[in-house]
C-alpha cells in the first residue's frame, strides 16, 4: 500500500518559489529575512489522501539586478530583468509524512540515491493580464533526472514590513515517467494528479 507515495516525485515543483523567496537569505546579492515558510503536498487514492511536507532548501545560483535592493525591493522584485539568474536545489530526502513508514517509499520513489537533489531553474515572472498582486513564475524543474517546463501560479501580498507569498500548483506523475503505482492486487489505485500549496512570509530585506 506504501507505493502509492511514488506519485509524491511529481510533486514538487511549486517549492521551487518557496525557495526563491525563502533561500535568499543565502544569497549575497539580496538576503531575506524569513519568517515563517512551508510546502505541503497532498494527493489521494481510492482509498484514503494523503500528505508530505518540506520546508528545506539552497540556493545553489543567484544574481540579482541592483536596481531592485533598497525601499521599493517589493515593488521591483517581480519586475522584468529583477532576477538576472536564480537556480534551487531541494534535498529530496526532507520530503516527509506523518504517516508512519511512509517516508522510506516515498524516498525510494523519488531516487533519492541516485538523484539527491530536485532542481528549479526560474526562467521569469509574468505579473500581466492578472490582478494586483497575482502572477506565474516560469522555469524549469528536474526531478530524478527528468526535466520539464513548469508554470507556477502566485499571490503576493504585502504589508508594512512584511511580504506574504502563497500559491497552488496541479501536477501529474507521468509528466516525470512515473507510472501511477498499484497495491492489493490493484485494488489500491492513486491518482496520478498531486496538488501543491505553500505559504512564505518574509521580512524586508537588507539593504
Amino acid at each position: 500500500m506504501a507505493r502509492r507515495f511514488c506519485l509524491f516525485s511529481g510533486a514538487v515543483a511549486a517549492i521551487a518559489l518557496t525557495a526563491w523567496v525563502t533561500a535568499g537569505a543565502s544569497a549575497p546579492e539580496g538576503p531575506l529575512a524569513i519568517d515563517s515558510a512551508r510546502v505541503t503536498i497532498n494527493g489521494t487514492s481510492n482509498v484514503h489522501a494523503y500528505t508530505a511536507s518540506t520546508t528545506t532548501v539552497r540556493v545553489t545560483r543567484a544574481q540579482l539586478a541592483p536596481a531592485i535592493v533598497g525601499e521599493a525591493f517589493w515593488d521591483n522584485a517581480f519586475k522584468p530583468g529583477a532576477i538576472d539568474a536564480f537556480e534551487i536545489a531541494v534535498a529530496a530526502a526532507t520530503l516527509t509524512s506523518p504517516k508512519e513508514g511512509l517516508d522510506k517509499n516515498m524516498h525510494k520513489a523519488l531516487k533519492v540515491q541516485q538523484f539527491p537533489d530536485i532542481t528549479f531553474r526560474l526562467a521569469r515572472f509574468d505579473m500581466k493580464g492578472t490582478a494586483a498582486g497575482q502572477g506565474k513564475a516560469l522555469g524549469t524543474l528536474r526531478i530524478a533526472g527528468v526535466e520539464r517546463e513548469v508554470v507556477l501560479d502566485i499571490t503576493a501580498k504585502r504589508s508594512t514590513s512584511t511580504l506574504t507569498v502563497q500559491g497552488r500548483v496541479d501536477l501529474l506523475m507521468t509528466d516525470y515517467g512515473i507510472t501511477p503505482p498499484k497495491a492489493m492486487l490493484g485494488m489500491l489505485k492513486t491518482d496520478p494528479k498531486v496538488t501543491v500549496t505553500f505559504e512564505t512570509v518574509l521580512s524586508v530585506p537588507l539593504t
